[in-house]
């Protein structure tokens, strides 16, 4: 039971790596799994291949390198939300290994899935507001910090799983707030408990 908790660990740090930068955790899985750091379910065998690890190492170089251009980096959003998504189901749906394929499946499209989408979408309207209040100049800095964040979140989750889902929970309550003020506004801190506003 602590190994398969382990596993829906290492995936969802994974997933979440995913809402930030689609091919960095999928190279890093890959390239845990070539090292034998992580075994991979049979059906995704594939990525512990040379060759897969090859094309996701190309593919994550491309992906970074296309947020500098500016406004394609917008482009590319309408592109990864659904691939993040994917690529969460399948990282998460690669190392949960030990469960019936009916209930690993389920958790990687609900859990996987839904992390991977939840943080894309939270990268999305960083980006938006970036754009917003800096004319697009201060989005190669957002888009270094989402690839390094992609990172260091999918060494976590392969290295010290637990590690990353308990900085993922502080992550996510951080970007959720942010992205509640983006879209909802600021609370009024002057407010009164007298009935003032």
């Amino acid at each position: 039971m602590t190994e398969t908790l382990l596993h829906v660990a290492i995936g969802l740090g994974l997933a979440a790596a995913a809402g930030f930068r689609v091919f960095v955790p999928l190279f890093g899985l890959s390239l845990a799994a070539v090292t034998g750091t992580v075994s991979v379910a049979d059906p995704l065998s594939w990525l512990a291949t040379t060759p897969a690890l090859i094309a996701l190492g190309t593919a994550t170089l491309a992906e970074v390198a296309a947020y500098y251009l500016p406004w394609f980096d917008h482009l590319l959003d309408t592109v990864a939300t659904p691939a993040a998504v994917i690529a969460g189901v399948l990282a998460t749906g690669a190392v949960v290994t030990d469960l019936p394929p009916v209930v690993r499946w389920a958790i990687a499209i609900i859990g996987g899935g839904g992390v991977a989408g939840l943080f894309q979408g939270a990268t999305v309207l960083l980006r938006l507001k970036s754009t917003a209040t800096t004319g697009g100049f201060a989005n190669p800095v957002v888009a270094t910090v989402e690839w390094i964040g992609a990172a260091i979140i999918a060494a976590l989750a392969i290295l010290l799983p637990l590690v990353a889902i308990v900085a993922l929970a502080w992550l996510a309550i951080k970007v959720f707030r942010g992205a509640g003020r983006l879209v909802f506004g600021r609370r009024n801190a002057a407010r009164t408990f007298d009935g003032s506003t």
